[in-house]
């Protein structure tokens, strides 16, 4: 199907291109302005340096991307934890399904742990809602992202999924370049990873008539993201207030980058990722649903089942948790005074905040609850189960 496609608007840059490009990077001023801030101690002539080394997409991820993104780890995390790269085999491709909570760390993340533990990078899809400017554009294609293009009518839109459904397939077949792609449009913004039908509905447009098939050659691996400290979680739960008042939340001009920079410098306490398991062995389960729908519902139930089973749980979950329910079901996971710190973080984020003070209390709450309902959920759905 691939064959019907000419990626050039969408694809990342191809590695005889990368030289060019960086070198077009290089000459404009954002380019130092960037370095001062991700590699600082990395002096101008040393820049220059490491930019002429750039001859393809890998270079310039192991020669800048890197290290700027431990760097960005290291100001504003307390610390990396990982598991889970023994479930994936170096030499295949995979699909990286993953729950969303950084516009630009949870893929980020992703990279440097893969080359951290013997992998390739992955393709990393990138809105073009994000994609601002020619050095943005140049930067992010040169990181080995693709663009999703999001506008459009209905049968544009029908087209833009079909085509890039054509282009997941297409790295991961034929080029056996993993992918990292959101379960979902967006960042979750409550707490919440569900993956959406809608996804799995795009990823089968490229594929035969056999659902199976179809999937398995695509490799789903779920793959959670923990913060201790949701990323823009102030943001996020202004977005949501905003929302219950208007039927529809507009986002302001620059939103989505200040998003991407607040996301970059907030604290986040503790991160871990978790990689999940090749879904394979169950589609021949799934292939015995008579019904295409159900068969896309079964397949999310079985990547939200590793999702939730591989999200770490802070101790700032359980706290919120237990204030939801308004009970001490799980106080042996968390001091008092974790509990103090978590109501006073809570508090002072609400105060520069537009709206009522419970309602964006309880909506920082059920953020922080959520997790924990939905691995208790999933946990008693598994037991069912089986």
């Amino acid at each position: 199907m691939s064959d019907n496609y000419n990626f050039d608007d969408i694809r990342p840059y191809y590695d005889h291109e990368a030289r060019e490009v960086m070198q077009r990077i290089k000459k404009d001023p954002i380019f130092m302005q960037l370095v001062k801030n991700l590699w600082p101690s990395m002096t101008e002539e040393e820049a220059f340096a490491k930019a002429d080394k750039v001859n393809d997409n890998m270079a310039f991820q192991l020669e800048f991307m890197h290290q700027a993104i431990r760097t960005i780890v290291a100001r504003s995390a307390n610390g990396l934890t990982c598991n889970g790269f023994d479930n994936v085999d170096p030499n295949k491709a995979y699909l990286y399904i993953a729950n969303h909570r950084d516009i630009l760390l949870d893929s980020a993340i992703l990279q440097i742990l893969l080359v951290e533990h013997g992998f390739k990078t992955s393709e990393i899809t990138f809105g073009n809602n994000l994609m601002q400017g020619n050095f943005i554009t140049d930067f992010g294609k040169l990181n080995r992202m693709f663009t999703v293009l999001r506008e459009g009518n209905s049968r544009e839109l029908y087209e833009i999924s079909q085509k890039l459904s054509a282009y997941i397939r297409h790295t991961i077949v034929d080029k056996n370049v993993s992918v990292w792609i959101a379960q979902r449009n967006g960042r979750t913004k409550d707490g919440n990873d569900m993956t959406q039908t809608g996804l799995i509905k795009m990823l089968n447009m490229s594929g035969g008539k056999n659902f199976s098939d179809s999937i398995k050659q695509l490799q789903i691996v779920p793959l959670s993201i923990s913060y201790e400290y949701e990323p823009c979680d102030d943001l996020k739960v202004q977005e949501l207030y905003l929302s219950s008042l208007h039927s529809k939340y507009v986002k302001a001009p620059g939103e989505d980058l200040n998003s991407i920079l607040t996301g970059i410098m907030q604290p986040k306490g503790r991160i871990h990722m978790s990689v999940g398991k090749p879904i394979d062995k169950e589609l021949k389960e799934i292939e015995k649903i008579t019904n295409e729908n159900e068969k896309i519902k079964c397949l999310v139930n079985l990547i939200d089942e590793q999702l939730y089973a591989n999200y770490k749980l802070w101790p700032v979950n359980y706290i919120a948790s237990d204030i939801s329910n308004n009970t001490k079901d799980f106080s042996s996971y968390y001091t008092s005074e974790e509990k103090e710190n978590f109501i006073n973080y809570i508090k002072q984020k609400i105060s520069k905040l537009k709206g009522d003070e419970q309602s964006l209390y309880n909506l920082f709450i059920n953020l922080y609850a959520n997790p924990v309902k939905a691995k208790k959920l999933s946990s008693v759905q598994k037991i069912i189960l089986n």
